[in-house]
């Protein structure tokens, strides 16, 4: 420039000093300067208007300098010149030395000033400049009334605006259409539309600039809707849309997820020649990945010759959502080897990425990431770790980043209980909750349904009514999503009362609170409950998912109830959850329970993919049933076919042998259950296996097996022996069986009635006498025997001597024909089972009304003839109506099956499938 004689033409000069001045090199920019110093005002107008332009701040300063040295610094034109630099620049310090400094209050300098305020988003400040001004006694124009009512925007001030639309009113500035636009967006922005619109349609000419004025806030105020119609009326009216319109109305249609709409909007821009603008075509990418439609996302990316971070951002941001993280960890992948940077926004998207596919190693390296670029203490990035190492199981690594926050965030909290919950370790789950209350983090529906969770597999009733206490405090007790926690948590811990009160009060009706009342219901017992709700769902007209056809095939198996479990199994074929593995291992485990174990195998057969479960299921039936031969038969196939056992399997297995007296194969499959399956035998093992050498009569073994486990033996394990005891009228060993069980569980009554009934079989009425007495001064009471019948889908319940039944004079005169059918037959009461201190007489009228009998009967006299009758009893069949049962079969040519507390009796043709082994 010297060499050519160039360096005096201003507009290089001040090129030259601003790169100077970037570079630091403040001596030959204040040469430069010191050039043009005698020159007029208007050089240095020049200059400040380069600096403006540029925002180039620190030229800007090195100017003022030299005005002050020069005594050009009072110039009001360049003071406002000044002034409109330092608050463009963030500078107000500065900006307001100067405007304050002037001896006459100027117009333009506070303009400028308020302007800054405004442009940068700092409202307050621009208001209160605004006041200052107003006491000066400055008049505002057109530029400055525009200025205040954007801060009274950013403020959403809408006393104060009002107030400004009175001073532009009475000035004449109303009509100006730059005040207008601004007036419209204030109104829009307060949240008052009505007022917005009808000074949208009093502007005369109305331009592009208004319509996407107006566009704009009711975009960025949620009402999509209104923003489509309003642009549908902007294209009526004549009014070509601009590439910012348009982009507008794609960020309208992302926010409503319509991809149809978007697409009109993309044709737009393709026929008015916008679609190569990067800020439009950012807007495209961005609605069609909310709306779903990723594959065109990707097109439209793919379109973009030079996408910058907001383009990377979105389509990778989008790949997350829709959960292609697969592509959105390529991409991110791509976007580094194209030499875009990754902000905290790509790195928490990838995190996303990483967490919902199990990336730990790509995890950590993005982790590692974060740390060089120091944005690793972000509370936004921090959260997306601790998610990251949750998710992927590595809670030691998700605590690390979680300790690491300064400040708790909620929604890292949220990410460490959720990750807590997930993995079991629900006791740390608890324990960062109430971290989190001692630090007063504000919890939200989300951190108590996740805390809720793991309340319901501890089964801690005392923190579920804290929490629950927690929730109508916060006002978080009629959230959708806490409720169903709740009934979840009550439900698990046994507290159905409660669950039941939350279920009614609630205010909505869903399938998921009906799932978790219907789960409730069903693993409490309360499996009739749990079918009336079903009933209720119906009519609700909610369509149930294959959880809750579980759960009531699951209620109709502890039921018993054949017929209504017949009738789900249709509801499962109507909605196609036969395909549904969960629904399907349901129904065998029905069918099995409810005493028809060639349904069970009809529907086992007929499961595609039958994993552990389905195999356990129907060796579980196969065993219950007394077929222990067919049960390990299947154990055998299920091997074959590469089915790998787990110990519920094996105890299936076990009970198999057990039920039908198969001693050897019993200690075979116990001795090489290690050996063979890779697991060592627990209590459940020990207990099948003791019980089976108890009952063949191996007591010493059975002892020797008690003595050489290597854990206490529980209540089960004693239980055996007492019923091995019992069977073989041992004395000694049923005392010290008794003994132990008493010592582990005093509250039942069953071990008290079964010593008792050894001293009885043994002569010894003294004993049983202090059995008895021993109960009483216990108040240990005799669970009372209760059986239920299925008749027309509805279950009757019975109790030794019920007379309450409807029809119970037809089934007492019923009962008294058969009793004399039977004894003409050859039966006669075992009356020795009976412990009552009566007569002989007495004690045949008590073991003619045991509640099996009761049920039996009326089965005989309510249901078709030839049908089978299906009973279920809480407690052991006893030997009496085993043999009443076996007799009567053959009389009445019926199939009677009994499910006992132990296994099922199939009474057919005089005898039964226990082979009186049971």
């Amino acid at each position: 420039m010297v060499k050519f004689g160039s360096p005096h033409i201003p507009s290089l000069r001040n090129h030259l000093m601003t790169l100077y001045s970037q570079w630091r090199q403040f001596g030959y920019a204040q040469k430069l300067v010191e050039e043009v110093s005698t020159q007029s005002s208007i050089t240095y107008s020049k200059l400040l208007s380069e600096c403006i332009a540029s925002k180039s701040v620190t030229s800007g300063m090195v100017v003022h300098a030299h005005m002050i040295k020069f005594g050009s610094s009072q110039n009001p034109s360049l003071k406002n010149y000044l002034i409109t630099l330092y608050s463009k620049s963030r500078q107000f310090g500065y900006a307001r030395k100067l405007a304050e400094e002037s001896s006459e209050p100027d117009l333009v300098s506070w303009s400028a000033l308020i302007s800054g305020y405004a442009q940068n988003g700092l409202g307050e400040e621009a208001l209160l400049a605004f006041s200052e001004m107003c006491m000066f006694g400055v008049k505002c124009n057109e530029f400055t009334f525009s200025s205040v009512l954007k801060a009274c925007s950013i403020r959403k001030d809408l006393n104060l605006g009002k107030s400004v639309h009175g001073m532009t009113i009475v000035t004449g500035f109303e009509s100006d259409v730059f005040v207008k636009n601004t007036l419209v967006v204030m109104y829009a922005r307060c949240g008052q539309f009505g007022d917005s619109r009808r000074l949208f349609g009093s502007i005369i000419e109305l331009n592009v600039v208004s319509w996407n004025a107006l566009l704009s806030c009711y975009v960025q105020s949620d009402l999509g809707i209104e923003a489509l119609y309003l642009f549908r009326e902007m294209v009526e009216s004549g009014i070509r849309p601009n590439e910012f319109s348009l982009s507008i109305i794609l960020n309208a249609c992302a926010g409503l997820q319509d991809g149809n709409h978007g697409r009109t909007v993309h044709a737009h821009l393709l026929k008015l020649g916008y679609n190569l603008d990067l800020y439009s075509a950012n807007a495209l990418i961005d609605m069609y990945s909310k709306a779903g439609d990723i594959e065109d996302a990707v097109a439209g990316f793919r379109e973009i010759t030079h996408p910058d971070i907001i383009s990377w951002n979105a389509i990778i941001a989008g790949c997350v959502l829709h959960e292609c993280h697969d592509w959105a960890l390529a991409l991110f992948g791509e976007m580094k080897r194209s030499g875009t940077c990754p902000n905290m926004f790509t790195l928490s998207s990838a995190l996303k990425a990483c967490a919902a596919i199990g990336f730990k190693d790509l995890g950590g390296q993005l982790h590692s990431s974060l740390i060089k670029t120091d944005i690793d203490s972000d509370s936004f990035v921090v959260a997306g770790l601790v998610d990251m190492y949750s998710k992927c199981e590595m809670m030691d690594d998700a605590r690390r980043a979680y300790d690491l926050m300064v400040k708790k965030e909620l929604v890292a909290c949220n990410a460490l209980i959720s990750g807590y919950s997930q993995c079991g370790e629900d006791l740390e789950a608890v324990c960062t909750f109430a971290e989190m209350c001692k630090e007063d983090v504000v919890y939200n529906q989300t951190t108590l349904s996740a805390v809720l969770k793991s309340v319901a597999s501890i089964q801690a009733l005392d923190l579920c009514r804290q929490i629950h206490t927690l929730s109508i405090k916060s006002g978080l007790h009629s959230d959708f999503y806490v409720i169903n926690s709740l009934l979840d948590a009550y439900g698990k811990c046994n507290h159905i009362d409660e669950a039941s009160k939350i279920f009614e009060e609630r205010t909505c009706e869903d399938m998921v609170a009906y799932t978790s009342m219907i789960t409730a219901y069903s693993q409490d017992g309360g499996g009739e409950e749990a079918l009336k709700l079903y009933l209720r769902m119906q009519d609700a007209d909610i369509k149930p998912d294959s959880f809750v056809c579980s759960s009531l095939l699951n209620a109709c198996a502890n039921l018993s109830a054949y017929e209504q479990g017949k009738q789900l199994h249709v509801h499962a074929l109507k909605f196609g959850f036969m395909s549904d593995i969960f629904a399907s291992n349901s129904l065998v485990n029905m069918y099995a329970k409810c005493g028809s174990i060639e349904d069970a195998n009809c529907i086992f057969s007929e499961i595609p993919q039958r994993g552990t479960v389905s195999w356990s299921a129907m060796i579980g039936g196969l065993a219950q049933h007394g077929h222990g031969k067919e049960a390990l038969q299947l154990f055998s196939q299920m091997l074959e076919e590469g089915v790998d056992p787990n110990q519920i399997t094996l105890v299936s297995v076990l009970c198999a042998c057990n039920h039908a007296g198969l001693v050897n194969e019993g200690k075979q499959y116990f001795e090489k259950m290690e050996e063979m399956f890779g697991f060592k035998p627990m209590q459940e093992h020990y207990a099948c296996m003791i019980d089976l050498l108890g009952r063949a009569g191996k007591l010493n073994e059975a002892m020797e097996l008690v003595n050489s486990m290597p854990f206490e033996a529980d209540g089960s394990v004693w239980g055996a022996l007492l019923g091995a005891a019992r069977i073989h009228k041992n004395v000694e060993l049923g005392q010290q069986a008794a003994e132990m069980l008493l010592a582990i569980e005093p509250e039942k009554s069953g071990t008290h009635v079964l010593l008792a009934n050894i001293y009885a079989s043994a002569g010894m009425w003294e004993n049983v006498a202090k059995v008895r007495k021993l109960m009483k001064d216990g108040k240990v009471k005799k669970e009372p025997g209760m059986s239920w019948i299925e008749v027309k889908d509805k279950v009757y319940t019975f109790i030794v001597g019920d007379r309450s039944h409807y029809r119970s004079a037809e089934i007492y005169a019923k009962l008294d024909e058969l009793c004399a059918l039977l004894s003409k037959a050859g039966y006669s009461p075992i009356i020795e089972i009976d412990l009552h201190n009566v007569n002989q007489s007495e004690k045949e009228q008590l073991l003619f009304h045991h509640s099996e009998k009761l049920a039996v009967v009326f089965g005989l006299i309510a249901t078709p003839p030839g049908s089978p009758i299906r009973v279920k009893k809480n407690l052991r069949v006893c030997v009496d109506c085993h043999t009443f049962f076996k007799f009567l079969c053959k009389i009445v040519s019926r199939e009677i099956i009994i499910r006992d507390i132990n296994r099922f009796h199939h009474f057919k043709d005089g005898s039964c499938s226990c082979g009186d082994y049971w």
